[in-house]
């Protein structure tokens, strides 16, 4: 039987405690204020009393997949929870430098209404009163993008646009980062999350925050693109705190692909396109190449389309990587085209078996 633990229907055994809260308990209470005037307390609560979320950032748009998605590095604690927001169809929004975070889905919203990224910016920055000391970038399922800079966001601070993205950035070393990140956005190849790592990679080797590196985020909206397809969120991955985020971002941007490569294998399997769920898999394994469920997995659909030899061979690895798999192999029928090879039977043999009659 293909092994399904990497796969969406069993990938967690999502055993959680919830604590529900009535919200009225979380609530806070200012006398003489209406629950409708809630949002323009978050446009006149001091700058003073909010650490400055310093920082560079893309939003950006694929027109050929129709992803959406936003990548952030900061010198400062757990960016991903202010900056990048993102919705499938929608766009895709940075909030940051004093960061407003109801720029976040207050902007999605206009942008859902059918205003532009700019209009949107107006709308948002017009009725805020500490809005020169924010910053956002903004950009549509059409690819348009805007960016806007607070003349009192701490130097080096600006933005720029271009074809399907904008980059921002506050107390960077210098106007030479975001020029960095947006010829690696531009030049970079793969998936859209593969060219916000990049420009977030070429930002910091431009020169990034001036303070320093912290934390990291990296998000992708796409149409049930989430887990079981039951949301957009097709890639929300963070950094919270690291001497190197951009570098582990990736890392984790690898296992990422992996994982999607593999339900998508997964799903090829149940369909009985072995052959095409082979290369499905093979490229997972690009992305984690030690993954002993995914050669396990990978010797299953060999075995199924054909292929002994390379099913042999991947067993072999996978054995190698985890013993355990002997077991499960001496009963799973997806080996029974192979099943009758002394190899096989070697393999699941702690002493090897003779191919002498």
């Amino acid at each position: 039987m293909f092994r399904t633990s990497s796969f969406w229907p069993l990938l967690f055994c999502l055993a959680l405690i919830a604590v529900v809260v009535p919200a009225t308990a979380l609530a806070v209470s200012y006398p003489g204020l209406s629950a409708s005037d809630a949002p323009k307390l978050a446009t006149t609560r001091p700058a003073s009393d909010w650490t400055p979320v310093a920082t560079f950032s893309i939003v950006a748009f694929d027109p050929e997949t129709g992803d959406l998605g936003a990548a952030v590095q900061s010198k400062f604690f757990a960016v991903g929870t202010v900056v990048p927001w993102a919705k499938a169809g929608i766009g895709a929004i940075a909030t940051q430098a004093f960061a407003n975070t109801t720029y976040g889905p207050g902007g999605l919203k206009l942008l859902a209404e059918g205003r532009s990224p700019q209009e949107v910016i107006d709308a948002l920055t017009s009725s805020d009163e500490e809005r020169e000391r924010r910053q956002v970038g903004v950009v549509d399922a059409k690819g348009n993008a805007a960016t806007f800079t607070g003349k009192e966001c701490f130097a080096w601070a600006g933005g720029r646009t271009g074809e399907n993205y904008a980059v921002q950035g506050n107390i960077l070393t210098g106007e030479e980062v975001a020029t960095a990140m947006c010829e690696g956005f531009e030049k970079a190849q793969g998936e859209l999350a593969d060219k916000l790592l990049a420009a977030l990679e070429a930002g910091q080797a431009a020169g990034g925050d001036s303070r320093g590196k912290q934390s990291a985020a990296l998000v992708v909206a796409r149409e049930a693109g989430g887990y079981g397809s039951f949301n957009d969120r097709y890639i929300d991955i963070r950094v919270d705190d690291h001497k190197q985020p951009i570098k582990e971002l990736g890392r984790l941007l690898q296992m990422q692909h992996s994982i999607s490569w593999t339900r998508e294998a997964f799903s090829l399997y149940e369909e009985g396109k072995y052959k095409k769920a082979v290369e499905a898999l093979e490229k997972a394994l690009k992305y984690n190449p030690d993954s002993s469920d995914n050669h396990y997995n990978l010797a299953c659909l060999y075995s199924l389309a054909g292929e002994k030899e390379k099913s042999l061979e991947s067993l072999r690895t996978a054995l190698k990587l985890n013993p355990q798999f002997r077991s499960l192999a001496e009963e799973d029928s997806d080996f029974d085209n192979v099943r009758s090879d002394p190899r096989f039977k070697e393999l699941l043999s702690q002493e090897p078996v003779s191919t002498k009659e």
